[in-house]
């Protein structure tokens, strides 16, 4: 599958302070009625952002103007829980396409990475300092593994083969698919 490649993100950074976000408060379970990755933003901490009649509350991620929700810089150990796909698809279709956090869910980030986004785990304290300036603006260089907001200079590590997949906006499949004329090349050589 193709992803958007992914050099450089650059957006204000959104903050969303709760630890232990699960997945099923990113997307709740009665919306996993798809096989598909579009139309899952508006589904996307559904229960956060909507009265049960389906009006919006005064929450946060209602504020956020259209195209501008990119960087979301989440509490420690987000995207816990089920092992549900559809999290990051939520969040993409919401607009994020990276997630700023001490510590991530190791499910929730390998499928993260799968679909195109990027999970950026940091030190606590440039996490401290990012979460006490929501709307900064932030500059994340995926080859470089860095983060730069303002005077604050944070690192991150991502799995050599994630990064690459990021970059060249592919997932796994992708990534051997594009690799088909090299292993056919392999195989005919091997039987030779």
């Amino acid at each position: 599958m193709r992803n958007e490649p992914i050099l450089t993100i650059t957006a204000p950074a959104f903050t969303l302070p709760d630890a232990n976000v699960d997945t099923d408060q990113i997307i709740p379970a009665r919306f996993l009625t798809t096989t598909t990755r579009g139309a899952l933003g508006e589904a996307c901490f559904h229960d956060w952002r909507f009265h049960s009649d389906g009006s919006r509350k005064a929450h946060r991620l209602n504020e956020i103007p259209a195209g501008e929700a990119r960087i979301l810089v989440a509490g420690h150990n987000f995207g816990c829980g089920s092992s549900r796909e559809h999290a990051p698809w939520a969040l993409k279709d919401f607009g994020f396409r990276a997630v700023v956090t001490t510590r991530a869910a190791d499910i929730f980030r390998s499928n993260a990475f799968k679909n195109g986004l990027v999970i950026c785990e940091i030190d606590e304290a440039s996490h401290a300092a990012l979460m006490d300036r929501d709307g900064l603006e932030m500059s994340i260089d995926v080859a470089a593994g860095q983060i730069i907001a303002g005077n604050i200079t944070a690192r991150f590590v991502l799995e050599p083969f994630a990064r690459t997949c990021l970059i060249e906006g592919v997932d796994p499949m992708g990534y051997i698919l594009a690799q088909s004329e090299a292993i056919a090349r392999f195989e005919t050589d091997r039987a030779a």
